[in-house]
């Protein structure tokens, strides 16, 4: 690290949360690649800068391939002017009011170069300068202490344990209130900085672990990370109970405990419906939701007389052949204002978008503005939404793309203050979407609109808190066409009938017999990973790569776990050779060709969680030698990735099945075994089967198979959408 002192020529950039790029003019430095009266690019974490000041920042000169050379920020401090002559030209700036240039040359000239520091410690040493009025050194008294207290706020928040940026969040929110504002209750920041740190702080600096404030605050994230963890939005007063005692160490008994419940039920944290217990956000986005969506389903509906005629047209334009309930699902969906459509793997749901969207385009005559305009094809995932637009023709997008998403600030730009105006919404994949994404899509449109919802009701629910399409479904209150009929690829394929038998628990006897699109290869589980490999290496002599093959399993670690299976795969697919580059992060070694997995959403990158890329490129960073540069190739969107990012991504020849949702693989192998047990029930077997397009071998235990398919663990969150619904019809 090294250290830049000077001035701010000017700002060319700065957000909200306090980052900023501008221009610095240096006056001295230690960094050797850097010269005096040198202008540079600087970007990082600051409060306010100014023109006229002086500042030192610490950090490190780098070269940026898209911005050039930059001297990027960890830590600055400004310098309070030394000498006569820079404390006159303080004095007599902008920055301090009611200060003129005669009267600075009288202050420095009464006071000496211990100035700023004699006012700042008592007002009234200004009045023993000849000329200075009461009104005058009341001004300069107040624009130094003003000028002073940013930097102070900073240094004790840093002090506490807060970072530059969050210093800067805290400053921002509070001002001059800062300190006082966290002390007097630092969990209110829970929304800016997370929540374990903030306890941290308070624990070391500010309270103890009885505090009345700390353990209202502990309850109120208990249900948050109860909710994140268990998929409820609502909690029985002994799940509450159990969980602070295991969490924070919070002994009460029953009557403290209510006591902090009372409390916060009547400052609106939470509310309480009978002995249901909810976080107050999670039960406004269900009211929200089923207050919303019954509005637009009262709005009046259309009536097509020559339905049988259009949808003709259609199976003789695109040589397809709707049955029955697939024409009813079609017809519903254009008719009615709210539709559900349900079905598993190979009953059609892809090819029911794409006719209900060309239907559409045909009743309303629309041109290719007007299609841009009034349709939204929208998915949870990036690789959901790919699959909408491949099938469609049309653009499709991510539901946080469409409204907008801001990673910074983690709120929606489309909102119900600015609402899309799009008529025709289809959502694929609506399984996978939690009540406050969906609570989030619902106040980002308008209620004149045909809402349509796809899915597959018996796959994992969402990771986040809700059950929104089961929910929606077992309302009964709004138009629902499940899918039953299953098409095969041919008399012999068994992929989609194996993902109906593990729904309905009723497996067919002959499950382990091979068929032409399925293989069960019974071993046990110390044979998994060799027989893996033997599969492997002979889809490689096909020439199928890991492009085509996907291994997905229940869970990370032990012997069979993807992070073991990535470290076998690796070597399968992308062995060390000469040339290619490699980099070890922690214990996993990142190489040139490698298959990886985006965990979270990176809008601004347009990469979101569950995407697949390569690793195309690992190349040394241009002006620091010490960093390297990772380029991903995702379907052609190339990103950089610097060491820290690596975090967001995985090895991808073995994932989880969770992030396979929403997603279609040609071919899948899915190992199974006992050791998953914690892993293993009949959602998750489904969902990892109904992966698969063209073929899947699944190799381990049958004994564990059949336990995972009879076992429900998936099932029984609590939700009271239904219960909202009801109490508004």
């Amino acid at each position: 690290m090294s250290y830049i002192k000077g001035k701010l020529r000017n700002l060319i950039f700065e957000s909200d949360s306090g980052y900023k790029v501008g221009l610095f003019r240096i006056k001295e430095t230690d960094d050797t690649e850097l010269e005096f009266n040198k202008v540079v690019t600087f970007t990082g974490y600051f409060a306010e800068l100014n023109t006229e000041d002086t500042y030192i920042l610490k950090g490190r000169y780098i070269y940026n391939d898209r911005y050039g050379y930059q001297y990027n920020v960890d830590s600055y401090e400004r310098i309070e002017p030394e000498g006569k002559e820079a404390i006159i030209e303080f004095l007599s700036s902008s920055l301090i009011k009611g200060c003129g240039e005669k009267t600075a040359i009288k202050i420095v000239d009464k006071l000496g170069e211990n100035a700023l520091n004699l006012i700042k410690e008592n007002r009234n040493n200004l009045l023993l300068v000849p000329g200075i009025t009461n009104k005058a050194a009341t001004k300069i008294y107040e624009s130094i202490l003003m000028y002073s207290s940013t930097d102070q706020i900073i240094v004790e928040l840093k002090e506490m344990g807060f970072t530059i940026k969050e210093a800067l969040i805290i400053l921002n929110k509070f001002g001059n209130d800062s300190i006082e504002q966290v002390k007097n209750n630092i969990f209110q920041l829970w929304e800016l900085i997370d929540f374990d740190k903030l306890d941290r702080i308070f624990l070391r600096c500010l309270g103890d672990i009885e505090s009345d404030l700390r353990i209202k605050a502990c309850i109120i994230n208990s249900f948050k990370l109860m909710s994140m963890v268990e998929g409820n939005t609502y909690f029985s007063f002994i799940e509450i109970a159990s969980f602070i005692r295991s969490k924070y160490q919070i002994f009460v008994n029953e009557e403290e405990l209510n006591k902090y419940l009372e409390e916060l039920i009547d400052n609106k944290s939470i509310i309480k419906v009978h002995e249901k217990y909810f976080l107050k956000d999670y039960y406004d986005m269900e009211e929200n939701v089923a207050e919303s969506l019954l509005k637009i389903d009262k709005l009046s509906k259309e009536h097509i007389d020559n339905f049988d005629e259009l949808i003709k047209e259609i199976e003789n334009n695109y040589q397809v052949k709707y049955n029955i309930e697939q024409k009813k699902a079609i017809k519903d969906a254009l008719e009615n204002r709210i539709t559900i459509i349900t079905g598993g793997p190979g009953t059609g749901k892809t090819t029911i978008i794409n006719a209900i969207v060309k239907l559409y385009i045909n009743l309303k005559k629309l041109n290719f503005k007007d299609v841009i305009n009034d349709i939204a094809l929208l998915a949870p995932t990036g690789r959901a939404s790919k699959k909408m637009a491949e099938s469609t023709g049309l653009g499709a997008m991510t539901i946080h793309r469409y409204l907008k998403w801001n990673k910074e600030k983690n709120d929606f730009q489309v909102n119900e203050l600015n609402k899309n105006q799009h008529k025709l919404i289809i959502v694929d994949e609506v399984s996978m979407i939690d009540i406050n994404l969906f609570n989030a899509l619902i106040k980002g449109v308008n209620s004149n609109i045909k809402l349509i919802l796809v899915g597959d009701a018996n796959q994992l629910p969402s990771v986040g808190p809700g059950n929104v399409l089961n929910d929606l479904i077992n309302s009964e209150v709004f138009t629902y066409c499940p899918l039953t009929k299953i098409y095969r690829q041919s008399d012999n394929s068994y992929i989609p009938v194996l993902a109906r038998e593990i729904k309905d628990k009723q497996l067919s006897p002959d499950f382990m017999e091979q068929k032409d699109d399925y293989n069960f290869l019974n071993v046990n589980s110390n044979k998994i990973k060799e027989m893996i490999s033997k599969i492997v290496l002979m889809s490689k002599a096909k020439g199928l790569d890991e492009n085509s093959i996907q291994i997905l399993a229940p869970m990370y670690k032990g012997e069979n776990g993807i992070d073991n299976l990535n470290l076998l795969l690796q070597d399968l697919y992308n062995p060390r050779a000469d040339g290619k580059k490699e980099s070890k992060v922690g214990d996993v070694i990142y190489r040139e060709g490698d298959k990886v997995l985006q965990l979270v959403n990176n809008p601004d990158c347009n990469v979101f969680n569950g995407d697949i890329g390569f690793i195309e490129k690992i190349k040394k960073k241009v002006g620091d030698s010490n960093k390297l540069i990772y380029l991903i190739d995702f379907d052609g969107n190339k990103v950089e990735y610097e060491k820290d990012d690596l975090s967001s991504i995985k090895h991808a020849y073995a994932i989880t099945i969770h992030k396979a949702q929403g997603s279609e693989f040609a071919h899948v192998i899915m190992p199974v075994c006992k050791s998953y047990y914690k892993m293993l029930y009949n959602k998750l077997l489904y969902t990892g089967v109904s992966r698969a397009k063209k073929s899947l071998v699944i190799i381990g235990e049958a004994e564990a198979f059949m336990l995972g398919i009879n076992n429900e663990y998936s099932n029984g969150r609590k939700t009271a959408l239904i219960d909202q619904l009801m109490n508004k019809i």
